[in-house]
């Protein structure tokens, strides 16, 4: 997997591609970390390349969006792959995804791509309050 970052003042572009799993979470977990760390809050995660994720990346995700949030921040994906789209909608973890339905059922095959700009960059994005019910541990 790769995982490139562009960062300007608080905020940041996170591009992720390949595969995301138990081996290569950890590098997306450190970044995120490191993120909060340095004052960056608001996070844009692009899963436009990224093929594959499993739930120790989905667990990244949710533990990310649990504590941009409690920074009082916010955590974005945009542009799932089919395949990834479909793991937040059979985990139950839809919640985090603005909105919610987009790029998951199947009219969204049909549908025209994003734009880029305000179009596309409004196509995926999460936010978590701060009071999301998760629990919340020692660390991440």
């Amino acid at each position: 997997m790769t995982l490139n970052q562009n960062d300007h003042a608080f905020a940041t572009k996170i591009t992720l591609a390949g595969e995301m799993d138990l081996v290569t979470a950890s590098l997306v977990r450190a970044a995120l970390e490191d993120c909060l760390r340095r004052g960056i809050r608001t996070i844009d995660i692009d899963l436009a390349n990224l093929t594959f994720c499993d739930a120790s990346g989905l667990d990244v995700f949710l533990a990310a969006a649990d504590h941009t949030a409690a920074a009082g921040g916010l955590l974005r994906l945009h542009h799932p792959q089919r395949i990834v789209a479909r793991v937040l909608d059979l985990t139950g973890t839809r919640f985090l995804l603005y909105p919610p339905a987009a790029l998951i059922d199947d009219r969204a095959a049909h549908r025209e791509p994003a734009r880029s700009g305000a179009a596309g960059a409004a196509l995926w994005h999460a936010r978590i309050p701060a009071s999301s019910g998760r629990p919340r541990g020692g660390g991440w």
